[in-house]
C-alpha cells in the first residue's frame, strides 16, 4: 500500500491518492499536525483520490503527516499557499526589509511559519572571524510579519536573520536587503543617501516616447572592457563602461566611445545584481560567469565594483555609471532573473519560508522549466510582491529605464501585467520585455507569460524567435541556414516578420497585436554569435559573402517594424571561437575583441549608418498596428527569394513620401520591376547614406547579390 500526492489544499482539507483502493481502510488514517492529532470530519473519494475534511484548522507553523499502518508521509502545504484562504489570512502589504536612520533601524520580514525570529547584528561582513552577533528578538503580527526596532546608529554594521522553523534554525540574508558585505553572505546596513553621486536627483533619462524608437544593445559589464587592448583602465568594472575617449592600439575607438559612435538608444546590461560567489568570488574575481544565478536581487554585483569589500562602493559606482550613460544619451535596461535562484535549497528564500517561494510538481519535486531545478512561484502573492517591489526599487533607486526578463515564460501573466501597471504609474516609457518561451513548468499554459499569450499582455515585449530563425536558421541546428544565408522559400515567413509579426486576421500566422510586443533579433549572448553561426552553416562561402550575409541579417532587423535588438560586437562580426554557451568560458572567449573592429571596419560602419537611418526616419518605427497595415505594402511578382516592400504615404510622419526596401539573399545579381518613379538610392550592400548615392529613373532596378537595397522618393 502506497499513499502519494499528499497535499494540503485548505486549512481543513487534505488530498491524497492511494494505489490500492480495495484494501485501503480509511478508518486507520491518522492526521498529525505537530504534536496534535486532527479529527477527520468526513471524506470524499473519486476513484483512488481522497479528500479529507478536518474538524479543526491546520497550524502551518507545524508540519503535518498522514500516518497509515507502517507509513508516515509528510503533507505538502504548497497548494494551500496559492489559495485565497491563505492570502486572506497571511498576505502582507507592508514594506519589507530595513529602514535606516541615524537614531534607529527598523527591520521587517514576512515568515508566517516561524516560531521564533531574531535579527543578528554583526560588525564583520564574514563569518570566519567567529564573531558572536548581537541577537535581537522580533515580534510577530497575526499575518506573519515579524518586526523590531534597534536603537543606535547601525551604519556600517551587518545583519542576518535567525529563523526557527520546523525544529530547525537557519541563518539567512534578508531577501529585501539593499546592500551586502563581500560575496553577499550578510546584509549591510547603510544610509542609501550616501550612495548618490553628485546631482543624482537631477539625473534625467533620455527615454523615447515610443518603445519602437528604441535600438537595444546588449552589453556585458565585463566583456565590454576586459580585452587587453581595450584602452580601458577599470577593466570588468561598472566604471569601465563610462571611461571616455578610449582607443585600441589601432587608434580605433572602444567602449563608451564606440557605443556613442554606433548610435544605439538603450544599453541592456546583462545581470548586474549580486550573483553567486560560486560563479565569481568577489575577493578574487578570476573566474568568469554571466551571472544568471541570483543571490541577492536588490544589490549590485560586487565583482563589478572597484572595492567589493565596501558595501557603499558597488552602489555608488553603478549609480554613477547609469547617470553618466544618461548624460551621454543612453537609456539603461537591466537583465533580471526572477525565475530561479542560484541554488534550490541553499538560498535565503528557502531558508526563511521553505516550500513557499518555489513552484512544485505533484510528486513534491521542484518544477524545472528553468533548467536550474528551482522555478520560482510568481503566482504566489508574496513572491509576486517581491518581484514587483524589486523592480520598483531598481527604477526609483537606480533610475533603470527598462527590464529584460530572463525566461519570462516561466512567470504568470497576472504578475507581468501587474509589473507593467506599476511601471506605468511611474513612467509608461519604461520598457518591459523578456524571453517568452513556453517552457515546461508547473503552470497552466494559459497562465504563462509566453509569446503565445502575448495578446493578454499589452505593452510587454517578447523576444521573437520566428524572425531570428527565419533569417539565420534554427539555433538548435548549427548547420541550418535561413533566408539571409541561403535557404529557399522563406519569403512568406519573412513578410510576417517584417510587419512586426502582427496578427492582422484570425487566419494569418502572426503572433503579436502591437509592434512594441516584438523584440527583433538574430543573435544575443545565448547560442552561437551570428558570425559563428554563419561560419558553421555556410562554411564553404567566401569571407566577403559571409560578411554580406551578416550585414543582410541585421539589415533586415533594423528595417523591420518592431523593436530591434543587437548583440554587442555583432557590428564587427563578433566570434566566441564557436563556443555556443560561453557562460563560464574565459575572458579570452567572451571579451569584446576590439582588434576585430579594425578587421571589420566596413561592417561596423554599415551598422552605424543603418542605425542612424532608422533613428532619422520614423517610417521604420511605426508604433501602431493600423499604421503598419495602412502604410506597408509588399511588391508582388518578384523573382525567387526576393522580398520588397514600400513604406508609403509618409509612414509615421516620415519626411520621405515612399521608402522602398529590397532584400536579395541570392548569390546572383537580378533585375526587379519597381513602381515607376524617380527613386533616390540610399542603401546598397556596401553603403548606407541619408543623402542620395544615385538617382534611378524608371521602373526597374538592378540588384546586387546578397544585398539590401534602400531607395526613397518624394514624388
Amino acid at each position: 500500500m502506497n499513499i502519494y500526492d499528499l497535499v494540503v489544499t485548505s486549512f481543513n482539507k487534505i488530498n491524497f491518492i492511494v494505489d490500492d483502493i480495495l484494501n485501503f481502510k480509511i478508518q486507520n488514517i491518522i492526521i498529525k499536525n505537530g504534536d496534535s492529532i486532527l479529527k477527520i470530519d468526513g471524506y470524499e473519494v473519486i476513484k483512488n483520490k481522497f479528500q479529507l475534511t478536518l474538524s479543526s484548522s491546520i497550524n502551518i507553523k507545524e508540519e503535518s503527516f498522514v500516518i497509515y499502518e507502517n507509513l508516515k508521509i509528510k503533507a505538502s502545504y504548497y497548494s494551500l499557499f496559492s489559495t485565497k484562504e491563505f492570502n486572506n489570512r497571511y498576505y502582507c502589504s507592508s514594506e519589507l526589509g530595513y529602514n535606516y536612520t541615524k537614531d534607529h533601524t527598523s527591520f521587517k520580514i514576512w515568515c508566517p511559519i516561524a516560531v521564533n525570529l531574531h535579527v543578528l547584528i554583526y560588525k564583520e561582513s564574514e563569518s570566519f572571524t567567529g564573531e558572536k552577533p548581537e541577537k535581537i528578538n522580533m515580534k510577530e503580527h497575526p499575518n506573519g510579519l515579524w518586526y523590531c526596532d534597534v536603537l543606535g546608529n547601525l551604519d556600517g554594521y551587518y545583519y542576518t536573520y535567525e529563523v526557527d522553523i520546523y525544529n530547525d534554525i537557519y541563518e539567512a540574508v534578508d531577501p529585501y536587503t539593499v546592500a551586502v558585505g563581500i560575496n553577499g553572505f550578510r546584509g549591510a546596513i547603510i544610509d542609501l543617501n550616501k550612495t548618490n553621486p553628485y546631482d543624482w536627483y537631477n539625473d534625467s533619462s533620455p527615454r523615447p516616447r515610443y518603445f519602437t524608437d528604441a535600438v537595444i544593445y546588449e552589453v556585458n559589464v565585463r566583456d565590454i572592457s576586459s580585452h587587453p587592448d581595450s584602452g580601458i583602465k577599470n577593466k570588468g568594472k561598472f566604471t569601465g563602461i563610462i571611461e571616455e575617449n578610449t582607443y585600441s592600439s589601432h587608434n580605433i575607438s572602444t567602449g563608451l566611445a564606440h557605443i556613442q559612435e554606433l548610435g544605439v538608444t538603450h544599453i541592456q546590461l546583462m545581470p548586474i545584481f549580486d550573483f553567486s560567489h560560486r560563479s565569481v568570488d568577489e575577493k578574487n574575481p578570476i573566474d568568469y560567469n554571466w551571472g544568471y544565478d541570483p543571490k541577492n536581487y536588490n544589490v549590485p554585483e560586487g565583482s563589478y565594483s572597484t572595492d567589493a569589500f565596501n558595501p557603499y562602493c558597488r552602489i555608488y559606482e553603478l549609480k554613477k555609471t547609469i547617470m553618466e550613460l544618461h548624460k551621454k544619451g543612453f537609456c539603461v535596461n537591466m537583465d533580471v532573473v526572477y525565475n530561479h535562484l542560484w541554488d534550490g535549497i541553499d538560498n535565503n528564500f528557502q531558508k526563511i519560508f521553505p516550500g513557499y517561494y518555489f513552484r512544485y510538481n505533484k510528486d513534491g519535486s521542484m518544477s524545472n522549466g528553468s533548467g536550474c531545478n528551482n522555478d520560482t512561484a510568481s503566482e504566489n502573492l508574496m513572491m509576486k510582491k517581491f518581484i514587483i517591489d524589486s523592480i520598483k526599487f531598481w527604477v526609483k533607486e537606480y533610475h533603470i529605464d527598462g527590464f529584460r526578463f530572463d525566461l519570462m515564460g516561466l512567470h504568470d501573466i497576472e504578475t507581468m501585467n501587474s509589473i507593467r501597471k506599476e511601471l506605468d504609474t511611474i513612467d509608461p516609457s519604461i520598457m518591459l520585455y523578456g524571453e517568452g518561451w513556453n517552457l515546461k513548468t508547473n503552470l497552466r499554459d494559459d497562465e504563462k507569460a509566453c509569446k503565445e499569450n502575448s495578446s493578454k499582455m499589452p505593452n510587454i515585449g517578447h523576444f521573437n524567435d520566428m524572425i531570428r530563425d527565419t533569417i539565420k536558421g534554427s539555433i538548435f541546428i548549427p548547420k541550418d541556414t535561413g533566408y539571409a544565408t541561403g535557404k529557399d522559400h522563406m519569403e512568406c515567413l519573412l513578410k510576417i516578420c517584417i510587419t512586426a509579426s502582427l496578427k492582422f486576421t484570425d487566419g494569418d500566422n502572426g503572433i503579436f497585436s502591437n509592434p512594441c510586443e516584438t523584440i527583433n533579433y538574430v543573435s544575443c549572448h545565448d547560442n552561437h554569435t551570428l558570425w559563428d553561426k554563419i561560419n558553421l552553416s555556410c562554411e564553404n562561402e567566401s569571407l566577403e559573402d559571409k560578411k554580406y550575409m551578416h550585414k543582410l541579417c541585421n539589415g533586415i532587423i533594423l528595417t523591420s517594424q518592431g523593436i530591434p535588438f543587437l548583440h554587442s560586437g555583432v557590428e564587427f562580426c563578433r566570434t566566441k571561437s564557436m563556443i555556443e554557451n560561453s557562460f563560464k568560458s574565459s575572458d579570452s572567449i567572451n571579451c569584446i575583441d576590439w582588434h576585430r573592429k579594425a578587421l571589420f571596419l566596413d561592417v561596423c560602419k554599415y551598422y552605424k549608418d543603418l542605425i542612424n537611418l532608422r533613428k532619422e526616419h520614423a517610417g521604420f518605427r511605426m508604433n501602431k498596428k493600423e499604421d503598419i497595415k495602412n502604410h506597408l505594402i509588399f511588391l508582388n511578382n518578384v523573382p525567387k527569394n526576393i522580398v520588397a516592400f514600400i513604406l508609403k504615404d509618409h509612414a509615421n510622419g516620415d519626411p520621405w513620401k515612399s521608402i522602398l526596401i529590397i532584400y536579395n539573399p541570392n548569390k546572383n545579381a537580378g533585375i526587379l520591376n519597381i513602381p515607376y518613379n524617380s527613386w533616390n538610392l540610399i542603401g546598397t550592400r556596401d553603403k548606407i547614406s541619408l543623402s542620395p548615392l544615385k538617382i534611378i529613373e524608371g521602373d526597374k532596378i538592378e540588384l546586387e547579390p546578397i544585398s539590401m537595397t534602400i531607395l526613397y522618393s518624394n514624388e
